[in-house]
């Protein structure tokens, strides 16, 4: 399956689930069917809440992080990236389009389920470098 379609069908099943609140029986299988075990890490990482957004008050600046097995994994949505090994050898390589941490953050998001956490431009800095750190 190529990764654009990749991408529309789960965009689509986002849709579908923030509507919802939930994701469908029939959803969870057909994101496992594209994603397979990425799939099954990043529902992992959902039920056990390590999607937070980060705030920054006043500067209003969001960050993302998924608290991975060995660090914390910085996302940036938009530009689809992520700090992790996964993400610089397979979905550069374009072996993959997304590593688990962005499919993650993608359905965290939509279905609100991450930590808020309101932060102070002051910290911004110190734990943007902790985040870009790449080793633990």
């Amino acid at each position: 399956m190529s990764s654009n379609l990749e991408v529309d069908t789960l965009n689509g099943i986002c849709r579908k689930a923030k509507a919802e609140g939930k994701l469908s029986g029939s959803n969870l299988t057909e994101l496992y069917e594209l994603f397979g075990s990425r799939f099954t890490k990043a529902l992992d990482a959902l039920k056990e809440g390590r999607v937070k957004k980060y705030s920054f008050k006043p500067s209003g600046r969001i960050v993302w992080i998924v608290v991975g097995r060995e660090r914390d994994y910085l996302i940036m949505p938009e530009a689809e990236f992520c700090t992790c090994d996964d993400f610089y050898f397979r979905v550069l390589d374009k072996k993959v389009h997304m590593c688990y941490h962005l499919l993650t953050q993608k359905l965290a998001q939509n279905l609100t389920w991450f930590e808020s956490v309101d932060a102070d431009d002051d910290c911004y800095d110190m734990l943007m470098d902790e985040w870009k750190k790449a080793t633990p």
